[in-house]
């Protein structure tokens, strides 16, 4: 059985640790966006240049952005995004619907995505198996790491 102390091993807190500070997400949605340089960054972020640093070097170390060159004399570099980075799109997408169905009240949303079919994209989560919607009552948890439940600590 695990300490009490010990948190539940899951895959979220892990991917938390790597994305989950400030700015990081942000900082992933304007290189997605093709604004990878730094100086956009900033501009478009209002992240304070040391801790945008900090970000950008920890997502480059993750493997989620590369740093490439764009200029030799002096060297510049912009970020981009990595296979596993973009991977991490769908997931930018689900977060920009939430917010603009549940924080924008005068309905006024601060960008819209097109899909390449030439509609706005609806970010939807749906099962790989089925294709049906993800919908809370239709899921039910498995845990697997050993000592674990759904509830949380196996008894002793």
């Amino acid at each position: 059985m695990p300490a009490a102390k010990d948190p539940r091993p899951c895959s979220i807190a892990d991917t938390l640790a790597v994305v989950g500070e400030k700015y990081s997400l942000l900082v992933l949605r304007e290189v997605c966006l093709g604004n990878g340089r730094f100086d956009q960054l900033v501009r478009n972020i209002g992240a304070p240049r040391d801790i945008l640093a900090t970000r950008l070097r920890r997502l480059v170390d993750a493997g989620i952005l590369k740093k490439v060159a764009y200029q030799e004399r002096p060297q510049r570099f912009e970020y981009r995004p990595t296979a596993a980075g973009l991977e991490l799109e769908p997931a930018l997408m689900t977060l920009m619907a939430w917010g603009d169905r549940h924080l924008r009240d005068d309905g006024d949303r601060p960008m819209v995505i097109e899909h390449a079919c030439g509609n706005e994209l609806v970010a939807v989560v749906t099962c790989a198996a089925c294709g049906d919607a993800v919908r809370h009552e239709d899921l039910s948890a498995h845990p697997q790491a050993p000592g674990w439940t759904k509830a949380g600590p196996a008894a002793a």
